[in-house]
Order: structure tokens, then C-alpha cells, then sequence
């Protein structure tokens, strides 16, 4: 489970990386991310316990870090990690002490789901792979019993979820189980390809797993659901501003973030009013959407829509290779998936492990496309350059291999979503800018992409804040927020599926904060670059600047843009 240091971290780098050492110690789930141990059959302590030890070595990492020399932070590189690591423990510890972990129902991102995805990134090419799957099976349902009783925690303290969310993640769970279709469900499918000689125990572990998260959705549906009956979707400005600091790494102004989300919602539907006009001349937005959905390019199949994204992505790594960036090594591997049952309906990234061992991975839910499973190709190329190159795939591998040079901490357990999610919204901008997005038909996606972040930001802050909806806005002008209208907003300005759209708006209400890193972390990225490239006049080399920019780990909004600027 990798290398424990013999000596007192005396820098913040060493510190830094002693703390992944750590938590992997605790957390089975970060030593599978990482790679660290593939022979590893332990799942995360989701248990109280379990999670006030993982605080633990936070608070004592950050008393280390107070405790280290003055001349321990004499380097840049060492002040960089030293100001990461303070404020993104800090940030840990103030959810903690919120008690948001007792209230981690919602539809993505929850350890539930956190326990089944620890074993889609075992490895299980051989025989021997899937004893430790074996392993993690067999020690699913206590997991499970570890969540309740956190759960059951909150509802003694008054801290619960709002009751949608339990009733989302008890319809993901009942997919899960395969109850909703008749089948033998996720885990008994996961583990048809293993050896025959192992099948009879695997078999028995999914069978127990599958009725153990069958007891834990009726617990949910039943017990905590009548205690979460009244609590509220909106979690007002407090709470919003803990959260939303974790997804950012700043301190937002959130008044002034939400008027500038409306000024960028008047600016891009001014842009997609145009791109609807070549798309189809005189139609409007929604007239060009219907038009692309009746006559656009479909693929058929969702196993033809995967080889079609996989082209897509390894397309754009020929084009950007050696002109943008340098695409190299493991760099260039990244596979595209098919996100299992139950999953949310956004599409997400799955970074590599440590070692390359585990390539990146993209993954499409079965969501984005129709009952007959046909896919619009116009609405997700985009979001492919977001997800893999050069979005996800090409900042998050790009870390991995700077890993030694940085640290182990900066590169992953220090990851901050507005970064990540910004570098991946800019990627998008860059692939219109570089001119792969001139088809009408990909551009009004692209657009309707960009549409739907910055209705995020609006909607966001909206809901949770119960704010007002300002005179000038041509949707509802005046009245307050709430999800209905929210929904209404996405419909009528996105254009989404009804199913990603609610998918959408739980996700939203799940984790305030977290939706309005895209598009802020974007402003950062495009603020570095133009202060960067106005620094430094016709001597600017964007491709330098890329390279540059993938190469400096984690850094949180605060810093973002100057640092950017620098390069």
C-alpha cells in the first residue's frame, strides 16, 4: 500500500505526501484511486468512527504543517503545497464539523456510491485479480451498515437530506438491485466474467450484497425518509458557502456571482439565438433543437455510440498533439465507457491511477440518449473534448505524471473542483476557438453546453438562497427561486431530456456549490491566460502556456488566475 516515510516530514511536500500515505492507510478507497495496492480486499469505514479518524489525520496534518520551520517554506514550489494543503484541510474540516457527511443522500457522489465504484476500478484481467473483489464483496453489507448508522446519526441530531433525495437514491438503488427490469442486478452482472472456479463465491457475494443494498434502500424509502418528511431542499447561505468553498478553494462573493451569471446568460443566448439561425434560418433556439433531433446525425446502439466517442477522442489527440500540447506516453490512452445502471446522467471522467496502471475513462450514461437508445451526436461532442481531450483526461493524466515532482497530495487528494471543471469548461471554449466546432449542429451543442454551466451558476445560488428572480431576466421576472421554476429555466433555456434535466436539478439541490465551479473556474482559467499572454505580447506561445499550466498541480480560485498569469 506503497511506501510509509521513516522520517519526520521536515517541508510541506514531504508533509503532503506523508498525509496520502495516511489516509490510504484508512481510506481502501483512495489506495484503489491511486493504484497503490491491487491486492487491497478492504472497503472505506463510512461508519462515525470511520470518518472522525479521516478528520483526525487532517487535524494533525494541519498541526504539522503549523509546527515545521520558517525556512521549510523558503521555495516557491514548497509554498505552493504549504498554502494547498492549509486551506484544503481546512475546508475538509469545516463540512466535517458541519456534520455534511451525516446528510449524504443525494444522487451522485455519496458513499454508497462510492462502494460500488471502488469495484469498478479493480483490476481483473487474471485469476488472481478477483480475489480481493471477492474480498470487497463479501465485506459490502457491513459497509453498508457503517452508512446507516452515520446516517442514522444525522437523523438523531436533526441533520438529514432532503426527502427527494432520498427517494432518487432509493429508485438508483432499486436499479441497482435490478428489481425495476426483473434482471439478477449490477453486482451479479460485475461478476460474470470471473473464473468458473471462483463463480460460486463471487456468486453467493453479489447475491448478499444486492439484498443488503435492497435492506438499506427500504430503510431509506422507509425510516429515514419519514424523518427527513419537512427538511427543506434549500440549505440557505451557511451552509452554501462551507460547500461551496470546498468546490472552490475561495470565499465567493455570491451576490456578485449571481448577477454575473446573468450577465453571461443575456450573452450566450444572444449567441445561441444566432447559431439556432444557421442551423436552420428563422428558427429559434428551441425550433433549431427540435430540427437537430429530428434530422441530426444519430448513432444507434449504445455500444456503437461508445467506438464513436472513442474515435472522437483519440481524433482530437492527433490533431492537438504536437501544436497545443504535447500528447505522450500514457497520456494518450484514455478509454471510453458505458457508466453502469443506476448511475446519475452525467456524463463523468475516472482519472488513471498513479502508475498508469488504470488508464483514464470516460463514461456515458445510458441517460443521453432515447428509449430505443439512439444518441444525438450534436449535443455531446463537446462534452467529449470536456471529459477527455483536452479536457479531463489530458489535465488529470498530465498531473499523474507530474506527480514526483510535485506531490502525491497536490496532483489528487488536493484536487479541487472548480480547477478541474473550469480547465475542462475552457478545453471546450479552446476546441471552438481552435475551429472543431464550426458545424452549426456541434456549435449550438457546444453553446447549449455553455448555456447550461452558467444556468447552474444561476439556479445554484438561486435555490439555496431562495433569491429573486432580477426584473430583466425574460423567465419569471421577480419571483423567488425554487426548484419547480428551476426546472422550468433548465427546460426552457438548455433544452435538456427530461430525465437528465431532473437528474440535473437533484444534483444541484444534493450538493449546493458544487454546480457553480464550472463556470467560475473557467473565468479563472481564461482570466490567467489573457493577463499571461498580455504580459508578455508576441512572445505568448500557447502551447508553451499549456504545458506549463497542466504541469502546476492543484490550485484553488483564490490563486487560480495569478498564478496562471505567471507562467
Amino acid at each position: 500500500m506503497g511506501e510509509t516515510l521513516l522520517t519526520t516530514p521536515n517541508t510541506p511536500r514531504a508533509l503532503a505526501d506523508d498525509h496520502v500515505t495516511r489516509v490510504a492507510a484508512l481510506d481502501p478507497g483512495v489506495t484503489t484511486w491511486l493504484g497503490l495496492d491491487p491486492t487491497d480486499d478492504r472497503l472505506p469505514d463510512v461508519s462515525p468512527q470511520g470518518l472522525e479518524a479521516l478528520a483526525e489525520v487532517a487535524r494533525a496534518t494541519l498541526r504539522q504543517l503549523d509546527a515545521l520551520p520558517g525556512d521549510a517554506t523558503a521555495d516557491p514550489a514548497e509554498q505552493v503545497c504549504a498554502r494547498l494543503m492549509r486551506e484544503r484541510l481546512t475546508a475538509e474540516l469545516q463540512v466535517f464539523d458541519a456534520g455534511e457527511h451525516h446528510r449524504a443522500v443525494r444522487n451522485m457522489q455519496t458513499p454508497v456510491h462510492g462502494l460500488r465504484g471502488i469495484l469498478t476500478q479493480m483490476p481483473t484481467a487474471t485469476d488472481a485479480d478477483w480475489a480481493p473483489v471477492l474480498g470487497r464483496l463479501r465485506k459490502l453489507p457491513a459497509a453498508l451498515e457503517g452508512h446507516r448508522a452515520t446516517l442514522a446519526e444525522g437523523v438523531k441530531r436533526g441533520l438529514l437530506a432532503a426527502p427527494r433525495q432520498a427517494e432518487v437514491q432509493a429508485q438508483q438503488l432499486t436499479e441497482w438491485t435490478g428489481e425495476n427490469d426483473g434482471g439478477a442486478g449490477w453486482f451479479a452482472e460485475f461478476v460474470e466474467p470471473a473464473p468458473q472456479a471462483l463463480r460460486p463465491q463471487l456468486d453467493a457475494a453479489a447475491r448478499a450484497a444486492t439484498e443488503a443494498v435492497a435492506s438499506f434502500r427500504d430503510w431509506l424509502l422507509g425510516d429515514y425518509a419519514a424523518a427527513a418528511e419537512g427538511t427543506p431542499d434549500a440549505v440557505g447561505r451557511e451552509r452554501y458557502l462551507v460547500e461551496a468553498r470546498e468546490f472552490t478553494g475561495s470565499d465567493l462573493d455570491l451576490d456578485e456571482t449571481y448577477a454575473w451569471g446573468w450577465e453571461e446568460f443575456h450573452r450566450v443566448w444572444a449567441e445561441l439565438r444566432a447559431e439556432a439561425e444557421r442551423v436552420l434560418p428563422g428558427a429559434t433556439v428551441q425550433e433549431a433543437r427540435e430540427h437537430l433531433n429530428r434530422n441530426g446525425h444519430v448513432v444507434q446502439g449504445a455500444e456503437q455510440m461508445r467506438a464513436w466517442l472513442q474515435q472522437l477522442t483519440e481524433q482530437a489527440i492527433e490533431d492537438l498533439d504536437g501544436t497545443h500540447f504535447d500528447i505522450q506516453g500514457p497520456l494518450r490512452r484514455v478509454e471510453t465507457r458505458i457508466a453502469p445502471s443506476g448511475s446519475a446522467a452525467a456524463p463523468y471522467y475516472s482519472g488513471p491511477s498513479l502508475d498508469f496502471s488504470r488508464p483514464g475513462r470516460t463514461f456515458l450514461p445510458l441517460a443521453n440518449g432515447d428509449a430505443e437508445e439512439r444518441f444525438h451526436t450534436w449535443r455531446l461532442v463537446s462534452t467529449w473534448y470536456h471529459e477527455g481531450v483536452p479536457g479531463h483526461h489530458l489535465q488529470i493524466a498530465s498531473w499523474a505524471a507530474a506527480a514526483d515532482q510535485l506531490s502525491r497530495y497536490q496532483v489528487t487528494l488536493g484536487k479541487i473542483s472548480a480547477n478541474v471543471e473550469g480547465w475542462a469548461l475552457y478545453a471546450e471554449r479552446l476546441m471552438d476557438e481552435l475551429g472543431h466546432l464550426t458545424d452549426p449542429a456541434r456549435r449550438l451543442g457546444y453553446l447549449g453546453k455553455q448555456m447550461m454551466r452558467i444556468v447552474r451558476v444561476v439556479i445554484d445560488i438561486g435555490m439555496h438562497l431562495e433569491l429573486a428572480i432580477p426584473a430583466h431576466s425574460p423567465f419569471h421576472p421577480g419571483e423567488t427561486w425554487t426548484p419547480a421554476l428551476a426546472t422550468g429555466f433548465l427546460h426552457e433555456y438548455v433544452g435538456m431530456p427530461p430525465a437528465a434535466r431532473d437528474s440535473e436539478i437533484l444534483r444541484y439541490l444534493g450538493r449546493p456549490g458544487q454546480a457553480i465551479g464550472y463556470k467560475l473556474g473557467e473565468r479563472a482559467w481564461l482570466s490567467g491566460r489573457d493577463a499571461a499572454r498580455a504580459r508578455l505580447g508576441s512572445a505568448f506561445d500557447l502551447k508553451t502556456w499549456h504545458m506549463a499550466a497542466l504541469r502546476q498541480g492543484s490550485l484553488g480560485l483564490d490563486d487560480l488566475a495569478d498564478h496562471l498569469a505567471a507562467l
